[in-house]
């Protein structure tokens, strides 16, 4: 019985032992999550005493030793550790205690039980036993080079009616959740946001949406992207938040101190507008919240060479004119303020809010209207077109006018002021200032008149049109008159004029020719008359010495005639002598009939005469023809010559 009591009583000293080793373990724990020096040293102190007394009433050294191994064993638990790695956030959760949390609150700021606001940060953690707390492990929050994350709060204060983001307090980028709930941080969508880095945040309390969770949000991963504006473009800004835009007002005034929208609460606090804003974003990468402001990019206004542009801002500094009393139809102000300003844009470019600003660009080089059927490059004479005048003989005629102008660049904005656009000073300016004028002087003119001294009436029209524009401050460099059309029944009586005219005078010249060349017929035939007596008169003389030659050589020649006939009369003579003597010496020899034929036959040989003809024509079949003839005729005359006898 002793020993039964005996063992039980050494039981139970071993379990008081341990008790006491493991009191003194849970208060080293205790002791080493206490974050006030004093708190931490004094339940130190108490569970260094613990621990001691449990190994001091130990009996034995295998009774302390096997205390030692069990305290080692069962450290981690008694002393509440908790391990948080180097990419890790623990969340801790306390099960129970002895306070609750205040209505409408579920994030501890005292140790109530639920959600701690305090996060445990990578390294070893004492004091968060498994039976009263829960350490969820999350991942640490990392936004990327190029990228923004937006932050919704769980808990807070409630936004005033008047905002809809929560406002920014200090609280290390949402990574101190106990001071964002202690500074008046606000529940819901935040103003603040994370750049690219790696936080340590509270996810019971923050929510963070980033490009990868931006799908579950209703959102694109562009819209998380730093906005970049490119070098030649502008940043329209648009803001969602702030107080309201004044009565009359179209756009947000320009507040100072906000980086360029990054700051939004320095914005708000400065009593930024919501909605459309007079500011604008210039090139570059902004770290902008979608939640509180919207972009959109536009171009930079172009103002090309030769134009300038006058500015006209609905925004900006109260309306106060500086025209001076000389300038009555309209008022300049100073740059900055709303109105026409005094001052144009030169060309280049220029960072200019489109939707708060209208920006007429004016040329400052000579301009070309065409009242006629084309147009220039500009357009702006696209309305106009031929004039139709009525002359003082009741005639309708169309008339084309070219009007070249001039703006300089220190007029423009009183051009703008004055009449609104370059194309309103077209339409309601130039058109009726230059039909007008022609119509009226037309009036004063026939057709013809106005046809035959178009330099005089340009000149007119010139002047007086120079000096009508120079009260719109333009100057009219010069009054062109181009092509004139006049009715047709007029052409056609002037030009059946013209006909008659022309075929007029081409009688009187054909005529004034004919007497020319009957003129020059005249003198030639005069010519000629003379030429003839001047002919008939040497001729004469010519005559004379002819004759005085030819009775020279008649005298001449019949000297030598005489003498050449006194020759061949002697050599005649001589011949018919001895032709005489040769004949009587033939007929003697054989008779005069027979001699002759003889001769005839000789001369007949001489000659080559034919004595057979090619067709014999004879009255008979038979006979020589001629030979026959010839001997008939011997015949006949023998036998005449007996009868004769």
């Amino acid at each position: 019985m002793s020993s039964q009591i005996l063992s039980v009583a050494g039981v139970a000293g071993i379990l008081a032992h341990l008790l006491l080793v493991g009191a003194g373990l849970v208060l080293k724990g205790l002791a080493l999550k206490q974050r006030k020096p004093g708190a931490r040293f004094a339940v130190m102190l108490a569970a260094s005493a613990c621990i001691l007394t449990g190994l001091v009433l130990a009996s034995d050294w295998p009774e302390r030793a096997g205390l030692v191994f069990g305290a080692a064993l069962f450290a981690p638990l008694l002393l509440g550790l908790v391990v948080i790695r180097e990419n890790q956030v623990g969340v801790v959760i306390k099960k129970f205690s002895n306070r609750s949390l205040p209505a409408g609150h579920f994030i501890a700021l005292n140790g109530e039980a639920g959600y701690q606001a305090d996060t445990l940060p990578p390294g070893l953690h004492f004091g968060y036993w498994f039976w009263q707390f829960n350490v969820a492990k999350s991942r640490v929050t990392v936004v990327p080079q190029g990228e923004i994350a937006l932050v919704v709060a769980a808990a807070g204060e409630s936004i005033p009616a008047e905002r809809i983001l929560g406002k920014v307090v200090l609280c290390d980028n949402f990574q101190d959740a106990r001071k964002f709930l202690l500074n008046g941080g606000e529940k819901g969508r935040q103003l603040g946001l994370l750049t690219a880095g790696t936080y340590r945040i509270n996810p019971a309390l923050f929510e963070i949406i980033t490009a990868d969770s931006a799908g579950h949000h209703d959102m694109t991963a562009d819209q998380l992207a730093i906005t970049r504006i490119k070098s030649d473009m502008v940043g329209i800004v648009t803001t969602l938040d702030g107080r309201p835009i004044e009565a009359g007002e179209i756009a947000g005034p320009v507040i100072p101190g906000h980086d360029n929208f990054q700051n939004a609460q320095s914005f708000i606090a400065e009593g930024g507008r919501r909605g459309l804003q007079e500011q604008v974003l210039l090139s570059g990468s902004w770290n902008l919240n979608p939640w509180f402001a919207q972009v959109e990019q536009v171009p930079m206004l172009n103002i090309p060479i030769g134009s300038v542009g006058v500015v006209i801002s609905f925004v900006g500094l109260a309306h106060e004119d500086i025209s001076g009393l000389a300038f009555k139809h309209g008022d300049l102000v100073h740059v900055g303020h709303k109105g026409v300003w005094v001052t144009p844009l030169y060309p280049g470019k220029h960072p200019v809010n489109t939707r708060v600003m209208r920006v007429e660009q004016v040329p400052t080089t000579n301009i070309v209207l065409n009242w006629a059927n084309r147009t220039e490059a500009h357009h702006y004479d696209d309305k106009l077109s031929s004039i139709t005048v009525r002359s003082r003989d009741g005639f309708a005629f169309n008339l084309d006018v070219s009007q070249i102008i001039h703006v300089g660049a220190l007029d423009a904005p009183k051009v703008i002021s004055r009449i609104g656009s370059m194309q309103n000073l077209v339409d309601h300016a130039l058109q009726p200032i230059v039909g007008n004028y022609f119509r009226n002087s037309a009036q004063h003119h026939t057709v013809l008149d106005f046809l035959n001294a178009r330099s005089e009436r340009q000149v007119e029209a010139s002047e007086h049109i120079r000096i009508a524009l120079a009260a719109y401050d333009v100057q009219a460099i010069d009054t062109l008159i181009g092509d004139i059309t006049p009715p047709a029944e007029l052409m056609k009586t002037q030009t059946d004029r013209k006909i008659a005219e022309e075929e007029r005078k081409t009688y009187e010249t054909q005529e004034a020719a004919q007497r020319q060349r009957q003129e020059l017929v005249k003198a030639t035939a005069l010519a000629n008359i003379q030429q003839q007596m001047v002919d008939a008169d040497q001729g004469v003389r010519i005559a004379e010495l002819h004759a005085q030659s030819a009775i020279r050589s008649a005298s001449g020649e019949a000297e030598s005639t005489k003498l050449r006939a006194l020759g061949e009369s002697d050599a005649i003579r001589a011949t018919g002598n001895a032709k005489a003597e040769a004949y009587r010496a033939g007929v003697e020899a054989l008779g005069a009939q027979s001699y002759t034929v003889m001769q005839l036959m000789q001369t007949v040989g001489e000659r080559g005469v034919r004595i057979v003809p090619d067709v014999s024509v004879t009255g008979s079949t038979g006979g020589n023809g001629l030979l026959d003839s010839m001997l008939g005729l011997l015949v006949k005359e023998k036998s005449d010559g007996k009868n004769a006898a």
